[in-house]
């Protein structure tokens, strides 16, 4: 449950304030009256995002199982590549991205004066990466538990998201929004790493990686998945109690090089520097 309502809580949000940007600058330069265009694009987006997820969603439970786990283990591999292209490039875009997003909305408003399509457009790109990620994260996360759990994790985590993006917009509350996404970008490295093990456990489980499968460690004994703790750690560090030499080995090659990319030093634009 955490992890989708980590996941659905950073990608809301990022998207939140995405549109509450472009808001902002609509009615700073005097052009609300495209207000219901952008939210036109919203829509679009979030229709987009739900259909393609129910779709994958309703047609990976009619294959075999093998092709299953196959699906499985492609999903978590698909995610773990953006999740960390995601915030490798917030850690470099974070400090620049309202000037890149004001340029965006004029550059779409006076490409065609006074047609909306391409601000719909642009805010329809906008939000649907946002949700295109948060797509495949959660097929991912849900691949690793079951119930209804999960889904309401995701639920939880995107009304939290809404409500935060309200309150920046129309309550004019300052949220350090840098260390935020800081710490919640260090947890989702670890998230991906747990991500990257767990598909590597799905291509053995279909048949196609069979190599480093003794197991690493046996720790059942003494914390159990089944445990409180065994819980949390296993949403959020990818923690099995018994995992096989492979699945260590791809836990550590993907996070140790994250964390070393992730604590290097941001590079800037130089226009971003400049100001």
């Amino acid at each position: 449950m955490f992890v989708p309502f980590l996941i659905m809580l950073r990608e809301g949000l990022e998207a939140a304030l995405l549109v509450s940007l472009i808001a902002s600058y609509l009615q700073r330069t005097g052009r609300a009256r495209w207000f219901p265009v952008m939210w036109g694009g919203v829509a679009a987006a979030v229709g987009l995002c739900l259909a393609l997820g129910m779709a994958i969603n309703a047609t990976t439970g009619e294959f075999p199982q093998k092709q299953q786990e196959l699906f499985e283990g492609v999903v978590a591999a698909i995610a773990v590549v953006i999740l960390s292209a995601m915030v490798l490039w917030m850690r470099n875009a974070s400090h620049h991205v309202k000037a890149q997003l004001e340029q965006a909305v004029e550059a779409a408003l006076t490409a065609r004066p006074g047609s909306g399509w391409p601000l719909v457009l642009m805010v329809f790109l906008a939000v649907a990466r946002e949700g295109l990620e948060s797509v495949f994260f959660l097929l991912a996360a849900f691949g690793q538990d079951v119930g209804v759990a999960p889904p309401v994790g995701a639920l939880l985590g995107l009304a939290s998201a809404v409500a935060l993006g309200g309150v920046i917009y129309w309550g004019g509350v300052r949220i350090n929004l840098a260390a935020f996404f800081r710490w919640t970008s260090l947890v989702m490295l670890f998230v991906a790493a747990g991500l990257a093990a767990s598909a590597i456990r799905a291509f053995h489980e279909a048949g196609w990686w069979n190599h480093g499968q003794g197991i690493a460690f046996d720790l059942s004994g003494v914390l159990t998945t089944h445990s409180l703790t065994g819980t949390l750690l296993e949403a959020l560090l990818g923690y099995q109690e018994a995992p096989s030499v492979s699945e260590v080995a791809a836990w550590l090659l993907y996070l140790l090089p994250a964390l070393c990319l992730f604590f290097l030093p941001a590079r800037r634009t130089a226009s971003a520097a400049a100001r």
